[in-house]
């Protein structure tokens, strides 16, 4: 039985990480009108999907790749309450 290294455990989330992203990413693609039909229409609820998958997208960044998961506390409120705030008005503004 061989044990990871913290080295390894850690390159190892991050490869995770960027995975999802990744699927995120064409998942985000997949769902937009118009890429294949070449016609786009609005959808309020596939434009409230992908505005959620980017807030998640976003986290995932902030959290594996800028280092704020090991951050202090009030840190990792102070990010978490910011991309609240800048995605919800991303989507007030978008539903007005």
């Amino acid at each position: 039985m061989t044990t990871l290294s913290p080295v390894n455990h850690g390159s190892r989330v991050i490869t995770m990480v960027w995975v999802v992203l990744s699927v995120i990413t064409i998942a985000s693609w997949w769902l937009a009108p118009g890429h294949a039909s070449g016609a786009a229409a609005a959808s309020v609820p596939i434009t409230v999907t992908v505005i959620v998958l980017g807030v998640i997208k976003s986290r995932m960044i902030l959290r594996y790749f800028m280092e704020i998961r090991t951050a202090p506390a009030w840190l990792k409120l102070a990010t978490d309450a910011w991309l609240a705030i800048l995605w919800l008005a991303i989507l007030v503004i978008y539903l007005a």
